[in-house]
């Protein structure tokens, strides 16, 4: 009912910057929040970034003032624009949405597949 195809990870050099985004298609009604989350190897997966509908964004201590989150209504597409990257934000990054999609409608939690991002030191 709601696909997500993620892209933009890959290998960088710490200090440098990557931008993920994550696109929504599908029977989609509408799109609450939208975020990213990341997994490191060893750990659990944790929030990195999320948005409302509104605009409201949040962002785990850790990447406050390195990372900004935007989306694109229109495209059904949210960003992740992340900067001065560290050895430690290295993981696999996915995408959720929380939409309202198919017939009859319903409240979904949607995951993409992730993507990797390694940073080197």
């Amino acid at each position: 009912q709601v696909q997500l195809v993620e892209s933009g990870g890959g290998l960088v050099q710490a200090g440098g910057s990557l931008r993920l985004s994550c696109a929504a298609s599908g029977s989609i009604f509408s799109i609450n929040a939208m975020g990213w989350y990341r997994q490191a190897p060893g750990k659990q997966r944790e929030l990195v970034a999320g948005i409302t509908s509104g605009g409201s964004t949040n962002f785990a201590d850790s990447v406050k003032g390195r990372f900004t989150i935007s989306r694109d209504n229109a495209k059904n597409t949210v960003y992740l624009q992340m900067n001065s990257l560290k050895p430690a934000d290295t993981g696999v990054y996915y995408c959720n949405v929380d939409a309202v999609a198919g017939i009859p409608l319903k409240n979904l939690k949607v995951w993409g597949q992730g993507t990797l991002v390694t940073v080197s030191s």
